[in-house]
């Protein structure tokens, strides 16, 4: 039980823009030393607070915990240091390992290179004391390794999450290019989503930005749906306290509203039905197929938020007229809504015909994006702006009891392969 609560150092990866958001969740989990870096939050917490992260983080790819930090200038300074490294502490012959390496640096030209005699020095540890070595295994290793380089600091870290936070388990069909899930959360986090009003996408694809809105408003953590973790294999893996956290659902709240996904494709809203179907929320979930001109917004309490087509695949006077049939909607069906919209097309973006009143710089992929909220009214701007400054009272509605998302509740031991 000692053991349980020592506490050590780990590391929350995430995309470019959601670092804060990233922080905000870490800080309600209970971590602390929190620390904003490139791409990630450094956090110290004991071995619960990593189950939770791995459980509960939204916005995180992976959890990683640090085992050595150190100096070096070439790839095979790496390879030396890594090599005293005890690692018979971590894993052992039977073991297969595999390694992923991030270089952020002037001095190290090749992230390959630098894998490579990682996975040297690792292998020769073993060799050295029972001439043989373990396996490198690039899908389905039993450890994963992460190196960071940051300029001449390397970085060695046990990966305990495994294949990556945003891969939640609920998805069983897709369309070209979904949206991320961690990202799609944190855009609605960063939207100010809660739960506390309708939610409309009119162009959702395989239905991520409804999925994971309805996780937020329910409460869902988002690693519930997923068949494992790598901390799980690690041979100081805590089978009871991981249990009573995957089973916990006294966290989770009621939903009193409704979130609402339509697509003009046939295909892509059969596919948002299954992964509807698959996170068990068809009751807080509708998806219907219509031209995007057509959506009505359901109340006048409403959210919209929305990954349309950049352009990629579509005519120049395809994506323009696109983006233009979603202003229009705007302007004629959402008086009294909020919108976001995110995209890399800002000449598209200008077809909207709405001013923003946020801009987010964001990165979706390898692509820079904006994420802008739009402020939708009824008549003229300078009164609906002079109303938004008078002081108001919302109450939300209280609703029937909920029904669970497709936790399956199990004995996490048994799922070590």
């Amino acid at each position: 039980m000692a053991a349980m609560k020592q506490e050590f150092q780990m590391i929350a990866k995430t995309f470019k823009g959601l670092e804060p958001v990233l922080a905000e969740e870490l800080r309600s989990l209970g971590a602390h030393e929190i620390k904003i870096e490139r791409r990630a939050v450094s956090f110290k917490g004991d071995k619960r607070l990593m189950y939770k992260a791995n459980l509960w983080l939204r916005t995180a790819s992976r959890v990683l915990k640090p085992i050595a930090v150190f100096h070096a200038k070439d790839a095979d300074e790496v390879y030396e240091t890594m090599k005293r490294i005890d690692w018979e502490q971590y894993m052992s012959l039977n073991n297969s390992f595999a390694i992923d390496t991030t270089v952020y640096s002037e001095t190290f030209k090749h992230s390959r290179y630098v894998t490579y005699r990682a996975k040297d020095a690792i292998a020769d540890y073993f060799t050295e004391r029972y001439q043989k070595r373990p396996n490198v295994c690039v899908d389905g290793a039993d450890f994963l390794l992460n190196v960071h380089i940051s300029h001449d600091t390397v970085t060695v870290s046990l990966d305990s999450s495994g294949e990556s936070l945003h891969k939640r388990g609920w998805r069983t069909d897709q369309t070209v290019a979904p949206i991320n899930e961690a990202l799609a959360a944190g855009l609605l986090l960063l939207a100010g989503w809660k739960g506390d009003c309708d939610l409309v996408d009119p162009m959702c694809g395989s239905g991520t930005f409804l999925i994971e809105a309805a996780m937020i408003a329910l409460n869902i953590p988002p690693g519930i749906y997923r068949q494992g973790f790598a901390f799980e294999k690690w041979s100081d893996f805590d089978a009871d306290l991981f249990g009573e956290l995957y089973n916990d659902d006294s966290d989770e709240r009621e939903f009193a509203y409704h979130i609402y996904g339509s697509d003009t494709s046939f295909y892509a809203v059969r596919a948002a039905e299954k992964n509807v179907r698959s996170a068990n929320l068809q009751k807080y979930i509708s998806v219907h197929q219509c031209p995007m001109q057509t959506v009505q917004a359901p109340s006048s309490n409403c959210m919209l938020i929305t990954n349309p087509p950049y352009g990629e695949r579509l005519e120049p006077k395809d994506i323009m007229h696109l983006y233009g049939d979603l202003g229009t909607a705007l302007k004629h069906h959402f008086a009294g809504a909020t919108a976001w919209i995110i995209s890399s097309n800002t000449e598209a973006l200008k077809a909207v015909g709405l001013k923003p009143s946020v801009k987010m710089k964001m990165l979706n992929g390898e692509l820079d994006c904006l994420f802008l909220k739009y402020e939708l009214f009824a008549g003229e701007r300078k009164q609906y702006l002079s109303n938004a400054k008078q002081p108001s009272v919302h109450q939300t509605p209280k609703g029937k009891p909920k029904t669970r998302g497709a936790k399956q509740h199990r004995s996490p031991a048994n799922d070590i392969k």
